[in-house]
């Protein structure tokens, strides 16, 4: 049995009673007090995450010559310093490696945050792309907290002398954290005006430990799973796969075709011919929610797959993503989500499944 990795922050979530669950070989917590409970300390004031299983690369060298800028969907050259993106790592056959953010901090330096579960592939994947440059996986050296919600830049602005009103949404600044190195990014996976932030492990424990005392409270992966569902963000894993296209994955608007990288001709096709399935925004009628791989019948017709699904506490419904057949599916009508215990109806929807404001 594959021994799980921990994060400096293990030990004081276990002093915490959190509920600890294996999760892309690491042991995370998925809750502390509960999920609904950290859902809402999240949407109505503020929460903390520690997301230190991510994956950092960490790129030196000219861009343009690389071969990187080809390697992802993102344009790195056309990407502003001090700036990051949201974009895919794919397959030939235009199927998602990875989804990822890229971080310019130089016109020839980069930090480049992957999933846990594909740290491994991504770092075999950017090394066999780039034919010039350094890249370094530097994921041991880095911890990551989120600290999100509407009340975050007031948790936090004490502790850094940067003006946090300057970072601008997909912004970052590499600052300090207790005399420690810090890049203090403006981004998250919940909806809420949050932070992201990268520091050595000692500082993570130093940032937690504060922001414990200020009365911060710590939230886990279940609240983070409907925290980002409501918002219709995609899961590695669950939403995209090698097997599942960004296109497939209805996230057409994070794809250019008008410029070339690896996986480019098979999305530009998929966009001028349309595909056969695509993936469908879904709420229950009821409290009830679905889990991950129900199927999905219309007319007693197998249509589909449950990718994602969650209960929302905002909507006080279950919320979800499923992939369906095209041909057969008739998104006027309701239809059903089904494991062996039952089965749940549903209908159509559109995202986000909550607005912020």
């Amino acid at each position: 049995m594959e021994e799980l990795l921990r994060t400096p922050l293990y030990e004081r979530q276990v002093k915490l009673n959190a509920r600890m669950v294996p999760f892309c070989g690491w042991d995370m917590p998925i809750q502390f007090e509960g999920i609904i409970a950290e859902h809402g300390y999240c949407r109505d004031d503020v929460a903390i995450f520690d997301t230190s299983h991510m994956g950092e690369f960490f790129f030196k060298g000219d861009i343009s010559k690389s071969g990187i800028n080809s390697a992802v969907t993102i344009d790195i050259i056309a990407l502003p310093i001090g700036k990051c993106k949201y974009g895919f790592l794919l397959n030939e056959e235009g199927g998602v490696i990875d989804d990822l953010i890229i971080y310019k901090i130089k016109d020839d330096e980069l930090m480049i945050v992957v999933n846990a579960s594909r740290a491994a592939v991504d770092f075999k994947t950017f090394s066999s792309r780039i034919s010039l440059g350094t890249l370094e996986d530097r994921s041991q050296e880095f911890a990551k907290l989120d600290v999100q919600g509407p009340n975050s830049k007031k948790a936090l602005e004490k502790y850094f002398d940067v003006n946090l009103d300057d970072l601008n949404f997909f912004s970052f600044v590499e600052t300090t954290l207790f005399g420690e190195y810090c890049l203090l990014s403006r981004t998250g996976y919940t909806g809420e005006l949050g932070f992201e932030i990268y520091v050595d492990a000692n500082t993570s424990a130093k940032l937690w430990d504060a922001l414990a005392a200020d009365g911060v409270k710590p939230a886990g992966l279940g609240a983070r799973d409907a925290l980002r569902l409501e918002m219709g963000y995609s899961l590695y894993g669950n939403d995209l796969s090698e097997e599942i296209s960004p296109i497939e994955a209805n996230l057409s608007m994070f794809i250019n075709v008008k410029r070339d990288y690896i996986g480019m001709s098979a999305l530009k096709k998929q966009k001028e011919e349309g595909t056969s399935r695509l993936l469908i925004p879904f709420k229950t009628i009821s409290r009830r929610s679905a889990r991950k791989d129900f199927e999905v019948y219309q007319n007693d017709v197998l249509i589909g797959f449950v990718t994602s699904a969650a209960y929302s506490p905002i909507l006080n419904v279950g919320i979800g993503f499923a992939m369906m057949d095209l041909d057969k599916f008739d998104k006027t009508k309701s239809f059903d989500l089904r494991d062996k215990r039952g089965s749940i109806e549903a209908n159509a929807a559109t995202l986000p499944f909550i607005t912020k404001k």
